[in-house]
């Protein structure tokens, strides 16, 4: 999963960034509105985390250019303690939650994991497939009650083909949503996440579906291909 960060206290920015990758997301970070929009308007990112007072252009702003321009993401808000206002003028403009500063990072990644497993149509952070368990909120996965040491990678892969299962999922789509921007992308080590994967899962809850992408699901029941 790819998340953006757009927070302009660069300390609060690297705390962010540095507690997502630690939860198991790809973070792509800016520092001002400006930017924070040109990214969220090019990237598919899975979920935003938002400051409301941003400089170049506010977090309003910013936000309702982007649900103009019909981008769907999920959108965490950040607003200070005391401005109520910005939380109204957050969600009018398209926002999904708010988080007041100054906040506990244990409640930011809660929310975050709560609209991300919404958005894919979870109701729980433990996300099934077969003898499959993957635990959000842990990053922890077991396979028939034991549990699977993945490494950072193999575990993003991983949770987007749960959070998406029954769905095909191409490779471009994986490339894209699994690294952040600097990341030198090959769509080819995909494949090689996927063999490792495979392995060290022992089920077969990972297909491929020739020439379209990789699937998660059981091996009897149908794919949807969008």
């Amino acid at each position: 999963m790819r998340l953006l960060v757009v927070e302009d206290d660069r300390d609060l920015n690297r705390q962010l960034v540095s507690a997502l990758e630690d939860a198991g997301y790809a973070v792509d970070k800016a520092f001002d509105g400006e930017e924070g929009h040109y990214l969220g308007e090019t990237e598919p990112y899975d979920g935003v985390i938002l400051d409301m007072g941003l400089p170049g252009m506010d977090g309003i702003r910013v936000l309702e250019k982007w649900r103009r321009e019909g981008r769907t993401m999920p959108v965490l808000i950040l607003t200070a303690r005391d401005r109520w206002s910005e939380k109204v003028q957050g969600f009018d403009a398209g926002a999904d939650d708010y988080v007041t500063k100054p906040f506990h990072m244990e409640e930011v990644l809660a929310r975050l994991r709560a609209l991300l497993r919404r958005a894919a149509g979870h109701a729980t952070s433990e996300l099934h497939c077969g003898p499959v368990t993957l635990d959000t909120r842990s990053s922890r996965v077991v396979v028939d009650g034991n549990a699977v040491r993945l490494t950072s990678h193999e575990y993003r892969l991983l949770a987007y083909l749960m959070h998406h299962q029954g769905r095909v999922v191409s490779r471009t789509e994986l490339v894209e949503h699994l690294y952040d921007q600097d990341f030198d992308r090959d769509s080819n080590t995909i494949e090689v996440f996927v063999g490792r994967l495979r392995k060290k899962l022992g089920v077969d809850i990972i297909q491929t579906v020739r020439g379209l992408g990789y699937i998660a699901a059981m091996p009897d029941v149908p794919a949807k291909r969008t």
